[in-house]
């Protein structure tokens, strides 16, 4: 049988592939996730838009449109609830996570505008890659991703879905902890590779960032250790979910070859992953996993829990579960003061909290079709004693 090769693209054609690839570059730039440090560190972008990014990022996009195929974008992401109820609602996903992947829904269908097969976004949930790390039951991670899926189907685009390590191949007949630890023996590096490499300052701000929510979910009312021997095993398990976030990263790239891939995190200029933002926070770096979906009268924004009650949110619940925090008096918000815009994506709320898809799909193309600034994060929770104040949550 003769094997399949794509024929060559008459120049125009190719020229239209090459620009289609960088709007639709262009497009997920918008809502890029920046580090927020001071301008022209290294490896900071030096503009923004940055075109070095859209370089990077438009020639993985265009053999998709080249080849008429949906674009690919590989989201690693929606692990698991923190175990910590000071942040967060309970083990099941809820507004929050329902804003988010709205927004993702409306973000493949902005691409569809620009190339009509679309996009397919696979977000690739690591919650089970690193449960045991961090503290999240087993089966706690199995609800989360059944609900998640529910709320995946639900959405209209049909472009979003869900891929866990319990699905692979070669996988998906072990026990958890079996699968954890095949991944490792054949994805991982040694632990004692990755400690030097942090030692040397490789990794050392992602290994602070995980340190610190490590710590924060621990520090719970039950725990009745020392801060310190909390602190020290926080610092042990940042490098075991380290260790195993990048085993996951290589089999991804291994499983889904040539996709966009994206991140929760800020990513060098030219990187080969993209930083992408998911919605509006009063932290820095706030995740719906790590927080709650608060109305404060117009759009919906991430806080802790323990925020929102301290500002009197009332307690929303939609079909028998707690779903979000209401605040009546949106002005006590610590960073009301920042204009809407300068978020990367400011959807006023889900159903429940009657906002309209309209508003989110209009955050998604920018209020005048321009790419709207995500601009500088706002200050978060001072930081923790003992613990750099890395403004980022995993």
């Amino acid at each position: 049988m003769l094997a399949s090769h794509a024929l060559p693209l008459p120049a125009s054609e190719a020229g239209r592939a090459r620009e289609r690839a960088r709007v639709i570059a262009r497009l997920l730039l918008r809502h890029q996730r920046r580090a927020g440090g001071a301008a022209h560190q290294p490896g900071e972008c030096r503009e923004f838009p940055c075109g070095a990014c859209e370089e990077t990022q438009a020639r993985v996009i265009e053999p998709f449109v080249r080849e008429g195929r949906p674009v690919r974008l590989l989201l690693p992401a929606f692990p698991g609830k923190s175990p910590n109820r000071a942040k967060v609602l309970g083990a099941l996903p809820d507004l929050a996570e329902e804003v988010a992947l709205e927004f993702l829904d409306l973000l493949a269908a902005r691409i569809r505008e620009v190339h009509p097969p679309g996009a397919e976004i696979v977000i690739c949930s690591d919650g089970r890659v690193f449960s045991d790390a961090v503290r999240i039951p087993d089966e706690d991670i199995t609800a989360y991703h059944d609900a998640l899926r529910s709320m995946v189907a639900a959405l209209p685009g049909r472009a979003v879905s869900v891929f866990t390590l319990d699905q692979a191949t070669g996988f998906a007949d072990l026990g958890h902890d079996e699968m954890r630890r095949v991944l490792t023996e054949r994805h991982a590096v040694p632990l004692e590779s990755l400690r030097a490499r942090i030692r040397h300052g490789e990794d050392l701000p992602l290994y602070r960032a995980v340190t610190r929510f490590l710590f924060e979910d621990g520090n719970t009312p039950e725990y009745g250790g020392s801060r310190a021997a909390l602190q020290r095993d926080a610092r042990r398990r940042a490098y075991v979910v380290i260790q195993r976030s990048k085993a996951w990263g290589d089999f991804l790239a291994e499983r889904f070859p040539g996709s966009v891939r994206l991140s929760i995190h800020p990513q060098p200029c030219s990187s080969a992953k993209l930083g992408i933002r998911l919605g509006e926070s009063t932290g820095a770096w706030l995740t719906p996993w790590h927080g709650v979906a608060v109305d404060v009268g117009g759009r919906v924004v991430l806080m802790k829990r323990a925020e929102a009650e301290r500002l009197g949110g009332e307690l929303a619940v939609r079909d028998g579960r707690p779903s979000h925090y209401v605040l009546r008096e949106p002005g006590l918000l610590a960073d009301e003061s920042a204009p809407v815009a300068t978020v990367a994506t400011t959807a006023t709320t889900a159903p429940a909290a009657a906002a309209t898809v309209a508003t989110v799909a209009a955050v998604a193309r920018g209020a005048d079709g321009a790419a709207p600034h995500p601009g500088p994060p706002t200050a978060g929770a001072p930081a923790l004693p003992g613990l750099p104040d890395t403004r980022e949550e995993w």
